[in-house]
């Protein structure tokens, strides 16, 4: 295996450069730099094309200082993991074409890496030895989904959302709030002052392990209509309900599926897995019961670190990607298969398959890659 590799993370907003070092299983992290784009809190949202114009400024600077940090030339790098999908097109594309650049330019190897791969990998940073099986909760600000993982690169979905993902009416709760983008520190600073008196409803709590928060997002958009905050302690008691009402759904599910499943293991991760109050629920509900792995803020937000894990997993196995490889805003996670929601595999979605994609290979084509092009 390669004894140091550099990952760059440019999905959203994000722009994130680490290099892992080491040989076999447990590669360490010897450097993390991520640089979070501040523009978009004015538009109170992400905007795409803001997004890629930072990500072209920025990432060689982010990738140099990565390489300081961890006190390596770029001549040492003998491999690169990047984010090739799920997300922002054109944020993808900056990535993805640096790092191709970077793999022709050093005969290194590639790997593409899908990004929700990558949150589950993430705690490992931390706690090298944990490992499968387990069940996983990825709850970010475009995704949230319950899987089970009976071993490194077999996932199987038990429930994901239906509409909104939890980050997301994180975000959008914020904005009817009239806090600042993005929504989820905020309110949950705001929670710690305030009580869960309005009784929001708890969507599909004990209906499957699927997800539905577009119905809480509208619950408290009606609240917010017909009695508008007056003070701040109203605000703040609109905000403890919403997250209790969003925690309440993840804890109950997620124990559900433990139970279900048999698993004495549950991972945490994506941004919403920063939130302090969801991880004290989580620990409290599992506590006696399983153990819970969940990885500290900054690993759990987009980073490079968990690129680089995950992309180290995928080299470790011989796969790899060619110089094919391409930017997809709806990349497949490989090894993904849709359940029966009692953990047994059933149909595949075709999502489980991106080795059909363009770039994706299965043994790594090594750093030559495709032929080369004599055109400029």
């Amino acid at each position: 295996m390669t004894d140091v590799l550099l990952g760059i993370e440019t999905s959203c907003d994000e722009t994130s450069a680490a290099v892992l070092v080491g040989e076999g299983d447990r590669p360490e992290l010897a450097s993390l730099v991520i640089l979070s784009q501040d523009v978009h809190r004015i538009f109170g949202g992400v905007v795409p094309e803001l997004a890629s114009r930072a990500h072209l400024r920025t990432l060689d600077a982010v990738v140099q200082r990565a390489l300081v940090e961890a006190g390596l030339p770029l001549s040492a790098v003998e491999a690169i993991a990047v984010t090739a999908g799920p997300g922002l097109v054109g944020s993808l594309l900056v990535g993805v074409c640096y790092a191709k650049a970077l793999a022709a330019a050093g005969g290194r190897r590639l790997v593409g890496v899908h990004h929700l791969e990558g949150h589950v990998f993430a705690p490992t940073l931390e706690d090298p030895d944990l490992k499968p099986p387990f069940v996983a909760l990825v709850v970010s600000g475009g995704h949230t989904l319950l899987l089970d993982v009976p071993e490194w690169g077999r996932y199987a979905v038990l429930g994901e959302t239906r509409d909104d993902a939890a980050g997301e009416a994180f975000d959008k709760v914020a904005t009817l709030l009239g806090l600042e983008f993005p929504g989820g520190p905020h309110i949950e600073r705001l929670a710690k002052e305030g009580n869960d008196r309005f009784g929001f409803p708890r969507p599909m709590q004990h209906d499957g392990f699927d997800f539905s928060f577009s119905g809480l997002k509208t619950a408290v958009l009606h609240t917010v209509r017909e009695s508008p905050p007056r003070s701040e302690r109203d605000t703040a008691d609109l905000a403890a309900s919403f997250q209790a009402a969003v925690i309440d759904v993840l804890v109950h599910k997620t124990v559900a599926a433990m139970e279900a499943t048999g698993r004495s293991t549950v991972v945490a991760g994506g941004g919403v897995a920063c939130n302090t109050a969801l991880r004290q629920a989580m620990v409290a509900a599992l506590r006696g019961r399983a153990r819970l792995a969940v990885a500290q803020p900054r690993l759990n937000a987009d980073n490079a670190a968990m690129i680089a894990r995950a992309g180290w997993f995928r080299l470790a196995r011989g796969e790899g990607s060619d110089l094919y490889l391409e930017a997809d805003p709806m990349l497949a996670w490989p090894g993904l298969h849709k359940t029966d929601g009692g953990g047994q595999d059933g149909p595949g979605d075709g999502r489980e398959s991106p080795s059909r994609r363009p770039g994706f290979a299965g043994p790594s084509p090594g750093p030559s890659g495709p032929p080369t092009s004599t055109r400029s």
